[in-house]
């Protein structure tokens, strides 16, 4: 049986979505008319994720994808009804039916149907690649070769949540300099457009001659008050310049080279990668993946490109004879402490427990550092916002004073 998307009608003219079990379109439709409703569109998961990604928005699935809250939950339910010897395919049902939302219904019904048809589930994955990666997919090919997929899944839910939690706990430090920013420009552009002009006026009708910082301010505020719309375009169109730029093979290598050497980018840049190449080499490796193959994979996780050539050029040396330590002393962009775990694991038989520990340190320092820098922020932008409304407090009050000392 396959799983089958549907849209349809209540008797109310209500229409109603969810996913039906069937041996075709045919028996869905009917099943649908036998519960009382007019079936208006019937897809199988592939067919509708088809006509999703092909509608011409690239990378882009209209909600269909698993978010990162929602595939840890996914996986750790799954792991905890596997270890309680349920079949995968019942296991998957479980979930599904647990599941609140209906998106993440269709495709684990989906998942569901590869099963039933005799796929393996990792292979089974294979066809929501924008929900489960590589990484995701060889654990899982790892758990069910060797017998022990609910400890895969349970470890690989482990190390999901503190990526989940490490990216929430960044994302929550730099809500509130953003909000302040956007606050103060909004503050600073507001009395711009309305309260300046209204001053400005009366310092033009003194008839006496501007003081510099009040001739600036008159001019800013004519060019905001009048051009607003054109300052945003600009500010459009050079962010999507710089994206489009960071979109060429050449000029991004080369953009993720310097980000390895620049003061404080470089720090922050090596750690998270360091963190995430040796998070995902040690879920492999504890989950039975051989090393060479992990490595590759692992390499596909860090988003700096310069490093992921450097982290391939290892796994060559790796495959060739190569320890680990020394391929990746060759990259020259790691830290000296993850060498010397990695040297520690490989002389004890831990080498999945060491890069654990290393990457726990890495990590720990990238939130570290981050959280510094949002703290350092915060007065920065204080004192940013205080002297564009001194500025605009003394271009006002300069011409008056004058006035002043001329009677």
């Amino acid at each position: 049986m396959a799983a089958f998307e549907y849209a349809a009608l209540d008797q109310r003219g209500r229409q109603k979505k969810g996913v039906l079990e069937a041996d075709s379109v045919r028996q869905t439709r009917q099943l649908l008319r036998d519960q009382g409703l007019v079936p208006l569109s019937v897809d199988t998961a592939s067919e509708r994720r088809a006509k999703e990604t092909g509608s011409g928005f690239s990378g882009f699935s209209l909600g269909r994808r698993l978010g990162p809250l929602d595939r840890v939950l996914f996986t750790r339910q799954l792991a905890t009804l596997i270890a309680a010897t349920l079949p995968v395919e019942e296991a998957l049902q479980a979930v599904a039916q647990q599941s609140e939302k209906q998106h993440v219904r269709s495709l684990i019904m989906g998942i569901r149907s590869k099963v039933l048809e005799g796929h393996a589930l990792a292979s089974s994955f294979a066809d929501y690649p924008s929900s489960f990666n590589g990484m995701y997919r060889s654990t899982v090919a790892a758990g069910e070769q060797s017998g022990h997929l609910d400890k895969v899944l349970d470890n690989l839910a482990d190390y999901q949540e503190r990526q989940f939690e490490s990216r929430r706990d960044v994302e929550m430090a730099m809500l509130y300099p953003l909000v302040l920013t956007l606050l103060a420009f909004g503050i600073v552009g507001a009395l711009m457009v309305y309260v300046v002009p209204d001053m400005v006026g009366v310092l033009e009708n003194m008839g006496q001659t501007l003081p510099w910082s009040t001739r600036f301010l008159i001019g800013a505020s004519e060019l905001t008050r009048d051009y607003w719309w054109l300052m945003g375009l600009v500010v459009v169109a050079v962010v999507s310049g710089i994206r489009w730029l960071l979109a060429q093979p050449g000029i991004r290598l080369t953009w993720d080279r310097q980000k390895l050497s620049m003061p404080l980018l470089s720090r922050i840049n090596r750690a998270s990668s360091a963190a995430r190449y040796a998070n995902t080499l040690s879920i492999l490796t504890s989950s039975g993946v051989p090393l060479v193959e992990g490595m590759s994979i692992a390499a596909e996780v860090v988003s700096n490109q310069w490093l992921q050539r450097r982290l391939t050029d290892a796994t060559q040396r790796v495959s060739e004879g190569s320890s680990l330590r020394v391929a990746l002393e060759g990259v020259g962009y790691f830290p000296p402490m993850l060498l010397h775990m990695v040297a520690s694991g490989e002389a004890s038989g831990e080498l999945d427990a060491m890069l654990d520990k290393v990457a726990t340190y890495q990590q720990a320092e990238v939130e570290r550092v981050v959280t510094t820098l949002v703290r350092l922020f915060e007065p920065l932008m204080l004192v940013v916002m205080g002297g564009l409304v001194m500025f605009i407090v003394i271009a006002v009050l300069l011409p008056i004073l004058n006035m002043n000392q001329l009677v």
